[in-house]
């Protein structure tokens, strides 16, 4: 599968026969994150195996999907365009069943998953932030987005950012300056027909200048505590709190948890995030907008 030299020849060569300096080699490591230069595509080494023409890559996606790719030059690891060469067969890492002639037994792709339900892969390593983002509007948003999806995030080199809230929202949008390459994505509270957020959802959504780089979407819940199955925390579910009462002192006040200052809410919010761990913990409302979102921000990107 040959590859286009994007890079083109050393146009400082004055035709000369002066080599241009080598990429840096980087060995097929399991779990080593990659991007195919040419496209876009992003995968976890999954094993080396031979293939027409040579030896090939394994990659598997976020979503588990696989594509086999030849190793040499023509990718990208941590944004740096590079070569990626055979493993060291003496590396603990190395697939000894892969290559030529090997004798050992295969490894197999990591069988786990991440809290999220997607498939871990072992030794994984993180990419170098992106210029994507999915801003949410609190610290504990995004600790619970964190929390979950955490480890695919890491992965894909997406920041999650707390915005405070949203009453700034087109303002702090139009100092990012979305583009193509540089897509917002916002997670919002209680997003229902005729709340502040959906109005600011629908003046964000409607700008002609962020037309298909910018999407906020949002849960129904008056806040993302609620979107956490009540049933962790030993309650039947969250109480009604009525309106101009303060949310989250009002749940603590009704179920019985100190709730006299911020510091209480504070422990209370801790306790509640240890007790969540996967992706079953909350409630599809939240966990299918932040997954759209996760896609928003990492598909088609170049």
């Amino acid at each position: 599968m040959p590859f286009h030299d994007r890079y083109g020849p050393d146009v400082l060569s004055g035709g000369r026969t002066h080599r241009r300096p080598s990429l840096p080699q980087i060995p097929a490591d399991p779990g080593l994150v990659v991007e195919v230069a040419e496209t876009g595509y992003v995968g976890a080494v999954i094993r080396v195996e031979k293939a027409p023409g040579g030896i090939a890559m394994v990659l598997e996606d976020r979503r588990g999907r696989r594509a086999s790719f030849p190793l040499g030059p023509g990718y990208l690891v941590d944004g740096r365009p590079c070569s990626i060469v055979r493993p060291d067969p003496r590396s603990r890492h190395a697939d000894s069943g892969s290559e030529a002639g090997g004798s050992g037994p295969r490894r197999g792709p990591a069988t786990g998953r991440t809290a999220s339900g997607s498939r871990a892969v072992a030794g994984a390593r993180a990419r170098v932030a992106r210029g994507s983002r999915i801003w949410v509007e609190g610290k504990h948003d995004a600790e619970l987005v964190e929390r979950i999806w955490g480890e695919d995030l890491r992965i894909e080199g997406v920041v999650v950012e707390p915005l405070g809230g949203l009453d700034d929202l087109p303002e702090q949008i139009a100092e990012f300056g979305p583009d193509a390459d540089h897509r917002v994505g916002v997670l919002a509270d209680h997003m229902i027909r005729g709340t502040k957020e959906m109005r600011l959802a629908d003046r964000v959504m409607q700008d002609p200048a962020w037309t298909g780089n910018v999407r906020v979407i949002g849960h129904p819940f008056v806040d993302v505590w609620q979107a956490v199955r009540p049933s962790l925390i030993g309650i039947a579910g969250w109480p009604d709190v009525p309106r101009g009462e303060e949310w989250k002192t009002g749940v603590l006040r009704r179920i019985g948890w100190d709730h006299a200052d911020h510091r209480d809410v504070a422990r209370a919010w801790a306790r509640i995030l240890r007790s969540v761990s996967t992706i079953a913990d909350v409630e599809p409302a939240l966990s299918g907008r932040v997954e759209e979102l996760i896609d928003f921000v990492t598909v088609n990107r170049h």
